[in-house]
């Protein structure tokens, strides 16, 4: 079969790399066609200084540009929507209603939306201006950004169309995608719909392009490269510490989203009050997607009781009843046994489930473990892995004491939630624990299950070490999420008329909220 082309310097061109692969439809454990490259250093650095020469060509562009394609690019993946549903279904086993048709595709051109909303308007650059110093500044693009998009959500955070995407173009930045190899002819339609959107809006020939995939050395070496702009990277553990590494060693940025098992805590009150509600919840959540969600709920704790008894029998029935579903791939299938193997070893019982199904395709049955606080609290580092998939550990706790101090050793998560009665019979306990587990997670939630991401300008998709490599940035919000992919620039007595638009006495548009003196304010100053 043909090797598919790849995208470099505005054209489709043949790879001269001498290895390719397949993606293998999870379902059914079958090669999909077609084949695809995977592109050797000369290639990767031709795409490296195509970029470098986009970013020169860009400089000084202002938001409008870029939103408007943002915004044509989104008018052409929705043009693409049958294929995109029918390409990403085969090669993720993901349902195309809802799931990808109904909820991820109208997510990522909602996504692109709002970034292209942002860069036009332009306050995410935070223009700050001191006129009696004479010295302003303001956040622009930091320059070549490459994107590093994970196995499990082929629409919303792909490597060309996701959020990291949209939050580096609407920064100013060109952007070199690295597809995932899981899913890489759907990437590729959507590189298909860039491409045609870049020429549609006279973007530069090096803004936008795409390789499927690359050795692990020149992985590091593409990141690592001097002209490297900075690296947004969601994935697993591994691979981005050794990404995150090479990007270190040369001071480039890397933004990276790496492993999480998401805490909920069910007070006492709560398990009386509507346990078998929170186990419903709990089911649905932790199976939803076959549990391939980076805020899948992966530990459960409780206080021991017949309430928390009565909380793991339903758990354990309803994931006993529900089907098994498809895993993304031979890998996530082994990396998932051997999880849940290594919680056995480290003291974990198993519930039910930890079973390879019958069937032609790659799954396990729903899986359920639990240890008691005092196992858990003697090696908690073995306890918290992640066993990625349909699984989840419940950790029975015998006091109030014990639950916050398994809050309190719990490293670094996207999320934790706590569920508490409605009335105030948990609030002296919530009290305790609350503060601990803020420390330990980038979103706390209430009463409610964590695997939902809402696109909004209040939501961090990001916490402590090791769910993400920076406690500070999120890759799911807008305008934040920009922030990642930029630089703050600053100019010391410019002449008014030499300083960027934004910085300028006269505000640009009339709508853009500046620091000016110490008010923000949409006037115009003098110089």
């Amino acid at each position: 079969m043909q090797i598919q082309p790849v995208l470099i310097n505005g054209q489709w061109i043949p790879s001269t790399g001498t290895t390719s692969f397949q993606a293998i439809n999870p379902a059914t454990a079958e090669a999909l066609a077609p084949v695809f490259p995977v592109s050797p250093w000369d290639e990767i650095e031709s795409a490296l200084e195509a970029a470098a020469n986009a970013a020169k060509a860009i400089r000084g562009w202002s938001g409008q540009r870029f939103a408007a394609f943002l915004e044509a690019y989104a008018n052409e993946i929705e043009k693409r929507t049958d294929d995109l549903v029918a390409t990403a279904h085969a090669e993720t086993g993901y349902p195309e209603s809802p799931r990808l048709r109904d909820g991820e595709l109208p997510r990522t051109t909602n996504q692109l939306r709002q970034a292209a909303a942002h860069a036009r308007e332009g306050t995410w650059t935070q223009p700050t201006i001191d006129t009696a110093a004479g010295i302003s500044s303001m956040f622009g693009p930091i320059g070549p950004v490459a994107v590093f998009g994970p196995n499990n959500f082929p629409f919303a955070f792909n490597s060309i169309a996701g959020g990291d995407f949209a939050a580096a173009v609407a920064a100013g930045n060109p952007v070199i995608a690295k597809g995932h190899s899981s899913h890489p002819k759907t990437t590729q339609i959507f590189a298909e719909a860039a491409d045609t959107a870049a020429k549609a809006t006279d973007m530069p020939a090096g803004f936008i392009q795409l390789i499927y995939r690359t050795s692990h050395a020149d992985g590091c070496r593409l990141v690592s490269h001097p002209l490297m702009g900075a690296i947004g990277y969601t994935g697993g553990r591994s691979a981005g510490l050794t990404i995150k590494e090479a990007a270190d060693k040369a001071g480039k940025p890397a933004y990276l989203e790496l492993s999480s098992i998401n805490p909920v805590f069910i007070l006492p009150g709560a398990l009386t009050e509507r346990g078998a509600d929170i186990a419903e919840e709990f089911k649905g959540s932790c199976l939803m997607g076959t549990g391939q969600f980076c805020t899948n709920p992966g530990l459960v704790v409780l206080k021991a009781g017949e309430t928390a008894d009565a909380f793991i029998g339903a758990v354990k029935e309803k994931f006993e009843a529900a089907p098994a579903g498809v895993l993304l791939g031979e890998g996530v299938q082994r990396g998932f046994q051997s999880g849940i193997t290594a919680l056995q070893y480290a003291g974990a019982t198993l519930v039910t489930g930890g079973l390879q199904t019958d069937g032609p395709g790659f799954s396990c049955a729903n899986t359920l473990l639990k240890v008691s606080g005092s196992q858990f609290l003697e090696t908690p580092e073995d306890l918290q892995a992640e066993a990625f998939g349909n699984s989840s550990l419940i950790v029975v706790a015998d006091s109030d004491e014990q639950l916050v101090q398994i809050a309190e050793c719990l490293e670094g998560n996207l999320t934790g939630c706590i569920y508490s009665h409605t009335g105030v019979e948990d609030d002296d306990l919530y009290d305790q624990l609350a503060p601990a587990l803020r420390q330990k997670v980038g979103r706390l939630l209430n009463d409610k299950m964590p695997t939902g991401v809402a696109v909004s300008p209040a939501m961090n998709h990001g916490g402590p070490f090791p769910s993400t490599g920076h406690p500070v940035f999120t890759s799911v919000g807008i305008p934040a999420a920009i922030h990642r992919f930029s630089m703050l620039q600053c100019y010391d007595n410019v002449r008014p008329q030499r300083l960027p638009e934004a910085l300028q006495p006269k505000n640009p548009n009339g709508n853009l909220w500046r620091y000016i003196d110490g008010m923000y304010t949409q006037a115009d100053y003098e110089a």
